[in-house]
């Protein structure tokens, strides 16, 4: 890479995602920040149909061999996760600690676009309907196949981020969050953002629906357990954008403004 700079903007796609796909409607978040903080951007490619602390953990280990080699000394990095892929980089930044990692210390900030970090609905509802079908042996065959889903998408069902919070374990038994407290990185900057299909973000539709795949609480980290939740994260911090789905976080006007506001 003959024009690499110090600063890096890492990029992570979500579920059923890939690294091109950050372009969207000529839009790419990655491009737009390095152009402005003068930083070159990488963008992960990786299976989300594996267990998230799976992909986490190669993520950690890729990220420390990529700049051990970089040309330049690395002054600064930035993670910009969308969906799936701010779990990973959640889930990344917990291995890199415990394994020593040197990547970790050059951490400025992490930004989450419409992350799961309690989970999604649409796994559990799915999970749901797998206990239904189980119950008639006319539609077993159903549940049957309902299970074939992903690894990966069962750890949506709460936002698993460990090793420990699925091992031990048929993947699909997980009936309550008994996930282990994985707090953010100390000293890194971080930035929830999250939609909402609908017009204002108080209204209740806003609450249940959020961006259509992603409830506005799980996108903001709320929780009852206060152990789970990413409190710590200051409104200043925060942006909820209406009238937008999941995908509109990727292209939107108002989300590279901020994002360039908060990163600058």
């Amino acid at each position: 890479m003959p024009q690499a700079r110090g600063k890096v903007i890492v990029l992570v796609h979500g579920l059923c995602m890939n690294d091109r796909q950050w372009t969207r409607q000529g839009h790419d978040h990655g491009q737009a920040l390095a152009a402005a903080l003068g930083a070159t951007a990488l963008y992960l490619h990786y299976n989300s149909g594996r267990h998230v602390s799976q992909n986490g953990r190669e993520f950690a280990a890729l990220l420390e061999q990529a700049l051990q080699a970089w040309p330049v000394p690395v002054t600064e990095i930035v993670i910009v996760g969308h969906s799936m892929g701010g779990l990973l980089a959640r889930s990344a930044c917990h291995v890199a600690a415990a394994a020593g990692h040197d990547w970790p210390s050059k951490l400025r900030a992490l930004v989450f676009l419409g992350t799961p970090h309690q989970g999604a609905p649409l796994e559990r509802g799915g999970h749901l309907v797998d206990m239904l079908f189980g119950i008639s042996p006319y539609v077993a065959p159903f549940a049957r196949l309902g299970k074939a889903r992903s690894a990966g998408i069962t750890d949506l069902r709460f936002g698993n981020l460990r090793d420990a919070d699925w091992q031990g374990r048929d993947r699909h038994a997980q009936k309550r969050d008994d996930r282990v407290p994985t707090p953010l990185p100390e000293g890194v900057d971080a930035y929830l953002v999250a939609a909402t299909t609908a017009k204002r973000a108080g209204s209740l539709r806003s609450t249940l629906v959020g961006d259509g795949l992603v409830p506005l609480g799980s996108a903001l980290g709320a929780h009852r357990n206060p152990r789970l939740a990413l409190s710590a994260v200051p409104d200043s911090h925060r942006l909820v954008i209406t009238e937008a789905n999941h995908w509109d976080l990727l292209n939107s006007a108002q989300v590279i403004a901020q994002l360039k506001a908060w990163l600058a």
